[in-house]
């Protein structure tokens, strides 16, 4: 059976299940599936944190609501899956708010680059009239609710044979981005050519030369293998990515009171292992890749923060709203 159709008979599930999801309560009450789709590898924390919350919700509901995980990009791009649970064919997805910002573009905002100082200042979004507002209009618009801001973490460059400083040194470098705008800005500013590839392909894409380099936060880097395929790592500390935790609003406000209260309890305990596993993996991965075998750079970070500062809150003050990343900014 070829992906594809393993894909299309996933989604022929996830369409079913949604149909389970809107039969009446005492249906419901025997069993509701709620499935969950993530880009990343099983391996990664934010996945680990999914299968946490699924965990804990089954056994404290006794397996009456059991969350279904397809991690790996089973189910599709993160594009994919964000259209599906908009769509309500899936419950369940996590993505940063720059891919987001397709559906709502002014999301792209909390993803912007070198607007967060560290994780506790990028948490603070989420309890700013600002976020709230965006969350009720992607409600509104697209049918999605923003239910947690997790913390992704710092964002750095790796290359393969070329050793990168500063920025001119990015001349002609062909950087890989997620497909998002504001990330191909950021490396237009560089003077990168910016070149989006979907994170399934990326790994393939890196080993036979498609592109010189990528940018991730340094736990990616690792349950990507990426140090298998890159020599160089650049601690550019670019950008600080949140990842929502995105649901179908009416799949949402359909379960019981009771039963979204106890998912937003499970998703708080997740959130909080997943965001504490992260800062302490990237305390140590530097060292880790280094001993792998990764040359590791330390740049000035003024001379890579100044042509994206220059520029990028600029061009994008429209689409984010006047004033607005200063406001996150000094948060």
């Amino acid at each position: 059976m070829t992906a594809s159709h393993t894909r299309r008979n996933v989604l022929a599930g996830v369409a079913a299940t949604a149909g389970l999801i809107s039969t009446p309560a005492v249906l419901r009450a025997q069993a509701t599936v709620i499935r969950w789709g993530e880009l990343l590898a099983a391996t990664h924390p934010q996945v680990q944190m999914a299968d946490r919350i699924a965990k804990e919700v089954k056994e404290k509901t006794s397996g009456r609501i059991d969350i279904q995980l397809f991690p790996g990009g089973q189910l599709g791009s993160g594009k994919d899956m964000i259209e599906s649970v908009s769509a309500g064919a899936l419950q369940l997805t996590t993505d940063g708010a720059g891919a987001l910002g397709a559906f709502l573009p002014q999301l792209s905002l909390i993803e912007a680059p070198y607007l967060w100082r560290d994780a506790a200042h990028m948490a603070k979004v989420s309890g700013t009239a600002l976020f709230g507002k965006m969350n009720d209009e992607l409600v509104a618009k697209r049918g999605m609710r923003m239910l947690n801001v997790t913390y992704y973490g710092k964002r750095h460059l790796t290359t393969g044979n070329r050793p990168v400083r500063v920025p001119a040194d990015m001349a002609g470098f062909k950087l890989r981005v997620p497909p998002v705008d504001v990330f191909q800005a950021m490396a237009g500013a560089w003077g990168a050519r910016a070149t989006p590839i979907a994170f399934p392909e990326l790994y393939l894409a890196l080993s036979q030369g498609a592109v010189d380099g990528q940018e991730n936060p340094l736990p990616t880097i690792q349950s990507g293998k990426f140090f298998e395929v890159q020599k160089f790592l650049v601690l550019t500390e670019h950008i600080i990515t949140p990842r929502m935790v995105i649901a179908n609003d009416a799949f949402w406000r359909g379960l019981p009171t009771a039963d979204r209260t106890l998912l937003e309890t499970a998703m708080s305990a997740g959130q909080g292992w997943q965001d504490k596993e992260l800062l302490s993996q990237e305390a140590t991965l530097v060292a880790t890749l280094k001993a792998g075998g990764m040359t590791v750079i330390e740049p000035d970070l003024a001379l890579w923060r100044k042509p994206v500062l220059d520029t990028v809150p600029a061009r994008f003050e429209t689409r984010w709203g006047k004033g607005n990343f200063e406001a996150l900014s000094a948060l």
